[in-house]
């Protein structure tokens, strides 16, 4: 089969790129699971924070926010986030607070939106409402859907086994018979360097990390619904209310080879405890639990562009737990620089992207 792209990777990161691509040429996705958004992007806590990250990865998401809020109707709803401290926080409190803008509220205004928050442990709170809720299934649908429509191929179960390096392109192996492609375009996530060292491109360094979550009841006689997201300061926890439940996140992040993640009994464990330090309600029991791998480059902002000394072998990996919130920036960025057009994002932005940064 001959494809102008070939899309390695069926995560949020290929599916929105197969989107925008798609106006392109000719595209074929391949992801090795049964389904997409299988892995990390099927595990998301999925909230936009226009300052929830650093450098271009902050770039992507505040571009990102005018499709997410629009495009096919938007895929955004109010929720808000918090970020609450005990004694001793105070400087690591005012960094993140600073970071993402989130005004100082008062205990008493923090409990009055959560009324489970302690007022014996909780010493500071900050809020903003400009953090949304994605709809992530509904927004990987919609590029799954702009892709088809413009003839794309997207593949499921398609594992690839091997790749060849040809003159103007690529020969990509598969149990289900081999693609040629002029370009190809990593968004493996947690398998992104083992897909460049099939191809023979130097790795950059990704490091997939574990991120666990449980879900757990909501406190009885509580409405959850209009709760914002919590932090515990350092990003020692976390907290989100999902459909009359609360789902809490020990914010673990540990190195990991590339594999289908499980939480861990040991993490969940401290991380609730973390969590019940600041509330008034106890965990008593689990309705479910799951963990995800968070791929992060060397410096922690996302890897777009060609490589620079394998030509048309293209970058788009190291998303870390930005992935959903810069999905439509990174995958317009991708195709700017595929297309040949000036990148929306900008030259600085562009550099900061770069793999060429790694060389």
């Amino acid at each position: 089969m001959l494809t102008d792209i070939l899309i390695i990777g069926g995560g949020i990161a290929g599916v929105s790129a197969a989107a925008r691509l798609s106006h392109l040429g000719s595209v074929v996705l391949a992801e090795a699971e049964s389904a997409l958004a299988w892995h990390a992007s099927g595990r998301s806590a999925a909230l936009y924070e226009p300052g929830y990250g650093t450098g271009a990865v902050t770039d992507l998401t505040r571009a990102s926010g005018a499709y997410l809020a629009e495009a096919n109707g938007g895929v955004l709803s109010p929720r808000g986030l918090m970020i609450v401290g005990g004694a001793g926080d105070d400087a690591v409190f005012a960094a993140e607070a600073g970071a993402m803008a989130l005004a100082p509220i008062t205990l008493d205004e923090a409990r009055a939106m959560v009324p489970i928050l302690s007022p014996d442990r909780v010493a500071m709170a900050a809020y903003t409402d400009a953090a949304r809720d994605i709809d992530t299934d509904l927004l990987i649908q919609n590029f799954a859907r702009e892709a088809r429509a413009n003839g794309a191929r997207i593949e499921t179960g398609l594992a690839v086994t091997g790749i060849e390096r040809l003159a103007g392109g690529w020969r990509v192996v598969t149990a289900q018979g081999d693609m040629t492609a002029r370009i190809l375009v990593n968004a493996a996530g947690a398998w992104a360097d083992g897909i460049a060292r099939m191809a023979g491109v130097k790795p950059l360094g990704l490091q997939p990390n574990r991120r666990s979550m449980v879900r757990i009841p909501g406190p009885a006689n509580q409405d959850v619904a209009r709760w914002p997201m919590i932090f515990g300061a350092g990003e020692t926890w976390y907290m989100k209310p999902d459909a009359g439940a609360l789902i809490v996140s020990p914010a673990d992040e540990h190195p990991m080879d590339p594999h289908d993640a499980w939480a861990d009994d040991m993490v969940l464990a401290e991380g609730l405890a973390r969590y019940e330090e600041f509330v008034t309600e106890p965990v008593t029991r689990l309705l479910a639990s799951w963990a995800g791998l968070r791929t992060f480059s060397p410096d922690r902002v996302l890897v777009i562009g060609e490589d620079p000394v394998a030509k048309g072998f293209y970058w788009l990996a190291g998303q870390g737990g930005y992935g959903f919130q810069t999905c439509p920036a990174a995958s317009r960025h991708i195709a700017d620089l595929i297309g040949g057009c000036t990148p929306e994002i900008g030259i600085a932005a562009t550099a900061r992207l770069s793999p060429a940064r790694f060389a």
